[in-house]
């Protein structure tokens, strides 16, 4: 079936990342919250480590052929998530929840972490999402990972 996307998709996209991030968590006793702050969305305390965490979610909806597409993480969205982290006293996270046609994949990992997989380039980091590096994620302990399958039965 062809998909015709909203002209609202983007933000709504987004809005469904942060809350399946959310939720994620707090099914598995994080206490969480969303924030309305410039670099991070969620702040959460981790209930095995009392870690107290600053979370950016980078959301994406791909479309048929575009499933392994790069999630690119600009430089200076990297420099924000480090300020407001100073600001609250908490450590610098990713969340990355990618729908793909009927999977949807989410991933939080530290940013420092990230940046060991992923240094910076001259304007950008990111997250890789080919099956080669589905499978390198798997085997990393570091990476905290979920996923479900998604199926429409039945639209108009």
């Amino acid at each position: 079936m062809k998909i015709s996307k909203s002209s609202r998709h983007t933000k709504i996209t987004g809005k469904f990342g942060e809350s399946l991030i959310l939720y994620w968590l707090s099914k598995y006793g994080f206490e969480c919250s969303l924030v309305d702050h410039t670099g991070i969305d969620i702040i959460a305390r981790n209930p095995h480590t009392q870690e107290i965490m600053g979370i950016s979610v980078k959301s994406r909806s791909r479309t048929t052929g575009t499933e392994e597409d790069y999630v690119t993480i600009p430089n200076p969205h990297i420099e924000k998530v480090e300020a407001a982290c100073a600001t609250f006293g908490c450590v610098p996270y990713f969340a990355v929840v990618v729908d793909a046609g009927d999977i949807v994949r989410g991933f939080i990992v530290s940013l420092n972490h990230l940046l060991e997989l992923f240094p910076k380039g001259k304007s950008a980091s990111g997250w890789k999402m080919s099956k080669f590096y589905m499978n390198q994620y798997a085997m990393d302990p570091e990476i905290k990972r979920f996923e479900f399958n998604t199926r429409t039965i039945h639209w108009w």
